[in-house]
């Protein structure tokens, strides 16, 4: 796991949780999210917990999240996205802490929605500009190396997924009092470091 940072969440939060998978089927690694989900939700969560596979477009996501009586208070989303510095199975924490890019970039990701582009990035920004981000948002991000074909993760994902579920289980409890590392997540630098890469 990657602990390369010096933020800290103390969870206790009381309400709704929802856990979202973000990714393409059939990629190996970079599916780790939609083909963990099975198994997610085969297991037992705490009160108000909600599992759902967020691949079906950001706008009709954000319809969703509008949608809802009671807004979620934690949204924490799974995904596996190529990061500089880091080996297969790493895992970086990110907590959304909100700001949008320029107009032009979020036309961007709202065309690259309408088109089907599956993307985090796009999810958080667009969900950003239409406000459905009313409480916590985090993002369990674990590295997947180079993109493959296939249905099959390598030995080190295989091996990082205890650790992706225990993640994911403490974020998710709402009497969990451990403290967890988190690295800042910017909308307004979120694109522009992703293309740095």
């Amino acid at each position: 796991m990657n602990n390369n940072s010096n933020h800290t969440l103390i969870s206790g939060i009381a309400g709704k949780i929802f856990i979202g998978t973000v990714g393409y089927h059939n990629l190996a690694n970079h599916s780790i999210g939609p083909a963990l989900l099975p198994q997610l939700q085969e297991m037992s969560w705490a009160d108000g917990v909600e599992l759902d596979e967020l691949n079906w477009g950001p706008i009709a996501i954000v319809q969703k999240f509008q949608s809802l009586s009671i807004p979620y208070d934690r949204v924490i989303l799974l995904a596996a996205i190529e990061r500089p510095g880091r080996n297969i199975g790493d895992i970086t924490v990110y907590k959304w802490l909100g700001k949008l890019p320029d107009e032009e970039l979020i036309q961007r990701c709202i065309g690259d929605a309408v088109t089907g582009v599956i993307s985090v990035e796009n999810l958080l920004i667009i969900g950003e500009y239409f406000k459905i981000w009313t409480g916590e948002t985090f993002v369990v991000d674990v590295e997947p190396g180079p993109e493959m074909a296939g249905e099959n993760f390598t030995t080190e994902m295989q091996q990082a997924i205890p650790d992706l579920i225990a993640i994911l289980q403490k974020l998710s409890n709402t009497n969990n009092t451990e403290m967890i590392n988190f690295n800042p997540l910017y909308g307004d630098t979120l694109i522009e470091e992703k293309t740095d890469a």
